[in-house]
């Protein structure tokens, strides 16, 4: 996808400006005090405070003004924010809930929601229109939006109105994007390397190595206690989804692929898609699967990965499961029982539409829009996406270069990066364009071996032309979807479980079929095809 260079300000009065902003940074000391000659001449009396709901993780700061990043914010802008903070495993219950009684805060931040909850909310007047406060207050968001005009389209509902600031991360593009594999196997090389075992290169040696894994005691303890492949059995980046490209033209969490010709496709109708099923049931039927993977989260898959029980298992990165270290290493695609070799390009972008919403309770709109447009300067958003430099509290994540006028992120040190950045980033809405870096910051280490592994490895031997672009659908649209896709998507799941333990998809095939229609599989599909024609056209 192209975008238009042409900035609203000349590179030489961007560059002051940011080079500006460092320099208050900088005389804020770290959050230790000091304050430069402008926020001292503002009267203290002056301040606003606004009321935000939010949601962060268990290991940062209860309270999300203990954060540097936040601290510097109100320095900077003479605006308090009185933070309801939820962990994010509470704060979708709290967020509603808050909804729910009518008493609302000005804003929502980290909120996350969907396209239909975003339209459902405007129409039940509890957030509102963005259109004028973007255009009288944001002249940094607008700078985004001229520099990458695709947003605005994307970010804008059916009826012409922005009713949420999004999040926008951009690295590469087109099939070298970020984001154009979202799970990605890892192996064990170390057990590989001490049963005298190559990479597997086909379904059939991925097979040979997991048997094995399981019966040659390649951690050598003399227990049987290896897991040769293991998984988290639902839609994302710890789905074994990756392994069924092998067999065609693969799977996605929404189940949408899209042909060279724009015809959408939903994946588990597909003849490959049953033949990726079966082949998981061989290795179910070998004793090669992880008991717990239909049923285990998040902290058990951690647990074990940390323990290095792995054989074989799938994650955004490994830093985050196995630690950065080389015990495993990327498997690359494998080729099919017809010696094809596929990757499934992911339908996803770096962007988060519904990331913080204004509420009609709020009284001070153009000082809440003020405060936001601060998070879209380019400085600024990439320490609300990754953490900040100058932490006393705190590891930092970057050291600040203020003659370039540039954040250079800091080696990671073998520390897991989300749990490390989680500690000090405070997410929200921002943007961090493909252009930045090299100008505002430098490629994170774990950003950097990613691209490499897609570049090198992934994209050559994707087959796509298409992916499904980011839809704002209507929400008569959404109310169909999200109608279909309840009890749809879950039969999915349940069939494709069952199937990977029992092996009769052969014989439940058919009836699969007519039961998927009736759930509403081809409108769901017609509603899909038209938002891909009219997001194309």
């Amino acid at each position: 996808m192209k975008r238009n260079k042409k900035s609203r300000v000349s590179t030489k009065a961007a560059s002051a400006s940011v080079l500006a902003s460092l320099m208050f940074l900088t005389a804020c000391g770290g959050g230790s005090g000091g304050g430069s000659a402008a926020s001292k001449k503002q009267d203290p009396s002056g301040k606003v405070t606004l009321n935000f709901i939010t949601q962060s993780s268990a290991l940062a700061p209860a309270d999300p003004n203990e954060k540097l990043i936040n601290k510097r914010l109100e320095e900077k802008t003479n605006v308090h924010i009185n933070w309801k903070n939820f962990t994010n495993d509470v704060f979708v219950e709290k967020r509603n809930l808050a909804v729910a009684s009518g008493d609302l805060p000005d804003a929502i931040f980290n909120a996350d929601y969907s396209d239909y909850e975003l339209l459902k909310l405007a129409k039940d007047g509890v957030i509102i229109s963005l259109n004028d406060i973007i255009e009288n207050n944001m002249p940094n968001f607008q700078n985004v939006l001229e520099e990458a005009p695709e947003y605005k389209s994307m970010i804008t509902a059916p009826d012409g109105n922005i009713y949420a600031f999004p999040w926008i991360e951009e690295l590469g593009n087109g099939k070298e994007r970020i984001q154009a594999v979202d799970s990605m196997p890892w192996i064990n090389m170390e057990w590989l390397k001490k049963l005298g075992l190559d990479v597997p290169t086909t379904t059939e040696e991925l097979k040979e190595v997991l048997i094995a894994f399981k019966t040659k005691d390649p951690n050598g303890n003399g227990k049987a206690d290896e897991i040769p492949l293991s998984f988290i059995n639902k839609p994302g980046a710890e789905d074994l989804a990756f392994l069924f490209a092998s067999f065609g033209l693969g799977e996605n969490p929404d189940h949408a692929v899209v042909s060279d010709d724009g015809k959408v496709i939903f994946t588990a109708t597909q003849e490959d898609y049953k033949e990726a099923v079966s082949f998981i049931n061989e290795l179910y039927k070998e004793g090669l699967i992880d008991i717990e993977a239909y049923t285990q989260d998040w902290s058990t898959y951690l647990a074990k990965g940390k323990d290095q029980k792995h054989g074989l298992y799938f994650s955004w990165d490994k830093a985050n499961i196995t630690g950065a270290n080389d015990t495993y290493d990327v498997m690359p695609p494998l080729a099919g029982p017809d010696g094809e070799v596929n990757v499934t390009r992911t339908n996803s972008l770096g962007l988060g539409r519904g990331k913080m919403v204004v509420t009609s309770s709020n009284k001070n709109l153009d000082t809440t829009a003020k405060w936001v447009d601060q998070l879209y300067d380019p400085v600024q958003s990439v320490q609300n996406n990754w953490g900040t430099y100058g932490d006393d509290t705190q590891k930092n994540i970057f050291e600040l270069d203020e003659a370039k006028g540039m954040l250079k992120h800091l080696p990671l040190d073998g520390a897991a990066p989300v749990e490390l950045r989680e500690k000090s980033s405070i997410g929200g809405p921002l943007a961090i364009l493909d252009s930045y870096y090299g100008k505002y910051t430098t490629m994170p280490d774990d950003a950097k071996g990613r691209m490499d592994i897609i570049k090198n490895i992934m994209a050559p031997k994707m087959k796509a032309e298409n992916v499904m672009p980011s839809v704002f659908n209507s929400i008569e649209e959404l109310d169909r979807l999200t109608t279909i896709e309840t009890d749809l998507f879950a039969y999915v799941l349940r069939m494709r479980t069952e199937w990977y333990q029992n092996g009769k998809i052969e014989a439940q095939w058919n009836e699969y079929l007519k039961e998927l229609n009736r759930l509403g599989l081809q409108e769901w599909i017609e509603i899909k095809q038209g938002g891909y024609d009219r997001a194309t056209k």
